[in-house]
Order: structure tokens, then sequence, then C-alpha cells
């Protein structure tokens, strides 16, 4: 080994344990380790996240199931807002895409409860109308928001 390989060598390590601790402290989709090392762009970077997605350290569709499971758990969100909050992330929309096709029953079945939730927190202070029109605002669809409205007429 050269002089070189060993700086070379030095510099991966250091990166991959910089960006190590950054995505074990909680875990970060790959557009977010980017932006976060964005002074070490380039080849080096590249690398050490390509190391670290084969170590399974970084994997943007376990992050999706990660995420949607506690946005489940915590709020009331359309199917639309939660694909926005997961493309603000950085996560391709071709791999957000994949994950609701294959999930659609059970999407769509959160959809409905989340509908039910924000209708039955509503209705004390706006009228039927009003909270469609909110739903709709919030992405919302339309057989969604007609199936919560049913089980709460």
């Amino acid at each position: 080994m050269t002089e070189t390989d060993i700086e070379e060598l030095e510099k991966f390590d250091k990166l991959k344990t910089k960006v190590l601790k950054y995505v074990l402290y909680k875990k970060r989709t790959e557009q977010e380790v980017r932006q976060k090392f964005i002074e070490f762009s380039g080849s080096l970077l590249d690398n050490v996240i390509e190391y670290l997605k084969q170590e399974g350290y970084i994997d943007d569709k376990k992050y999706i199931k990660r995420s949607i499971d506690e946005i489940i758990k915590l709020k009331n969100l359309s199917i639309k807002e939660i694909k926005y909050k997961l493309l603000s992330r950085g996560i391709s929309s071709n791999i957000i895409e994949d994950y609701l096709d294959e999930n659609i029953e059970y999407m769509q079945t959160y959809e409905i409860q989340s509908a039910k939730n924000i209708i039955l927190k509503k209705s004390n202070v706006m009228d039927y109308n009003e909270i469609m029109q909110f739903l709709r605002k919030k992405g919302y669809s339309e057989d969604c928001i007609k199936k919560a409205g049913e089980d709460n007429e």
C-alpha cells in the first residue's frame, strides 16, 4: 500500500465513523446524510454511503415503513400528507409509491380511521360541511371522506 492509499483509507474510516454516529443516533435517509455531510461531497461520501447501505445502516425502504408506523401511532394524516412528509426527507417518490401500492388496503383503512378521528374532534367547533371541506384540503380522498362521513352522520 502506498502512502496515498493509507491516507484515503484513513479519510474513509474517519468519515464512516462520523456518518455512522449520525445514523445511529436517529435513523436517517440517504438524502439527509448527504445534506448533513455536504462538505464531503464526492466519491468519498458516495463510498461511505454505499458501504453503510450494504451494511443496512442506511435503508430508505425500512425508513419509510418505520416513519409510517410512527405517524400512524401519533397523528391523523392523509395518505397524501404522509407522502409529502416522506418526500421532504429526500426519499424517492418511486420508493414511496411502491410501499403505498404494496400496503394500499392498510393505508386506506388508516386514512378512513384518521378522517373519523378528525370528524369526531372537529364536530364540536365546525359543522359537517366545514369538516368535509377541511378533510379535502388536507388531501383525504373523496372515497375516504365519504366512508368516514357515513359512519359519523
